[in-house]
């Protein structure tokens, strides 16, 4: 028999080294579709148009990329062996261009090769402009529990300043169906948009609630590097008149009944995305598809595995069982601002005990910057719990920076 990769050998994995994990996290699959109508200027995700293919009559590959899925995660098997899984996340991209048939099928794929928890949570995004009626419900009968919609704004002006290919109306249309279809929803929303004004933003949010969201994502628009927005940068709110649209957004979710239990992130009481917890609590995940990250925790190591990028490029890769770009292993010297990246976002913060079986490091690996995120005011300690104060939420980024390796 061959040598596998490193990339594919849990032996690799599991030979010795300093550190000394827990038992394994939780485990969530993530699965990247790279495929949308048209690229946002401010996203710097996979995402990949599919309009100009489409043009000179090409159809888009849904099943060769469904046979490539199907090869990525066989391949990735032997690492994650005997795991259950408790949530599925289908991102992108736009998932929903995607028929629900295929969706169907990948799903089916997926219970075939990994033992799914009974009540495991489905998650797939769903862009407006690609709603049709009943097709959301295509999506539920097809095993999918949680839609996620990517409204980001009801305003006409500022949709078309995003590059968003829906109108107002086809959100308000999307959302109604899905509150028909699904007991769990996310609407994702952003603010500090070009040229938004606070009463722009408080409409905007008012209109989202009105659909009774068991979830709300709400982002601040940023300009992210290698975007068009980065190279031609709109006029956007400065940081008091974002603080402004923040403070409202907080407030008017609160008495809507929705609690912040994220940075960015509001939900009903039992509606808190799973597969975003895990993420956030340092749990292990997954990653398949074109440009899909993951994290796995083995007995001495944490590694970091990404898939190719391009898509075409991964179809063929993982149809030849090698779709991997990378597998690092994470530095012992990074893992601390690692895990407070991730753990430091949530309003309930995360216990000591969590810190020292996640990473396998000891406590002494961050007191002294813990001690000063203290003296801060970043942060507040109780018993064996460390959860971010409002100051904390409110500068993140200077929070978790003190977490950096020296």
């Amino acid at each position: 028999m061959s040598e596998l990769p490193p990339s594919r050998d849990p032996r690799h994995w599991m030979r010795p080294g300093t550190l000394q994990l827990g038992a394994p996290p939780p485990l969530s699959l993530y699965i990247h579709l790279p495929w949308c109508l048209k690229k946002c200027p401010y996203c710097d995700f996979n995402s990949h148009e599919w309009s100009a293919t489409a043009a000179s009559g090409q159809a888009m590959p849904e099943a060769r990329y469904l046979d490539a899925l199907r090869a990525d995660l066989e391949a990735s098997l032997p690492l994650v062996w005997g795991r259950p899984v408790h949530s599925v996340f289908i991102g992108g991209g736009t998932p929903s261009l995607f028929s629900p048939e295929a969706i169907d099928r990948l799903l089916a794929d997926v219970r075939a090769r990994l033992p799914l928890e009974p009540d495991a949570e489905i998650t797939l995004e769903a862009n407006p402009g690609t709603f049709e009626k009943d097709r959301f419900r295509a999506f539920r009968q097809a095993g999918v529990t949680r839609l996620s919609v990517g409204v980001q704004s009801f305003d006409d002006a500022q949709l078309k300043a995003l590059g968003r290919v829906h109108d107002g109306a086809q959100a308000r249309a999307a959302l109604e169906e899905a509150a028909q279809v699904f007991d769990t929803f996310n609407l994702d929303l952003m603010y500090a948009l070009p040229g938004q004004t606070l009463a722009q933003c408080e409409a905007d949010l008012r209109t989202a609630l009105s659909f009774a969201p068991p979830h709300l994502s709400v982002y601040h628009l940023t300009l992210e590097p290698n975007t068009y927005f980065a190279k031609f940068p709109p006029p956007l709110p400065g940081d008091d008149e974002a603080y402004e649209m923040l403070d409202r957004i907080t407030e008017l979710t609160a008495v809507a009944g929705l609690q912040r239990y994220e940075v960015s992130a509001y939900a009903r009481s039992g509606h808190a995305c799973r597969h975003n917890l895990n993420y956030w609590r340092f749990g292990d995940y997954l990653g398949i598809g074109a440009g899909a990250h993951g994290k796995l925790s083995f007995a001495h190591r944490i590694a970091r595995p990404v898939r190719v990028r391009e898509p075409r490029l991964y179809m063929e890769r993982a149809l030849a069982g090698d779709a991997v770009a990378s597998m690092d292993e994470v530095p012992r010297a990074q893992l601390p601002f690692e895990f407070m990246l991730n753990a430091l976002r949530l309003r309930e913060g995360f216990a000591l005990a969590d810190f020292m079986s996640g990473t396998g490091l000891p406590l002494s690996s961050i007191d002294a910057a813990l001690r000063e995120a203290e003296a801060k005011g970043l942060v507040e300690r109780e018993g064996g719990w460390v959860r971010p104060t409002e100051r904390g939420f409110d500068f993140l980024s200077d929070l978790q920076s003190l977490f950096l390796p020296a």
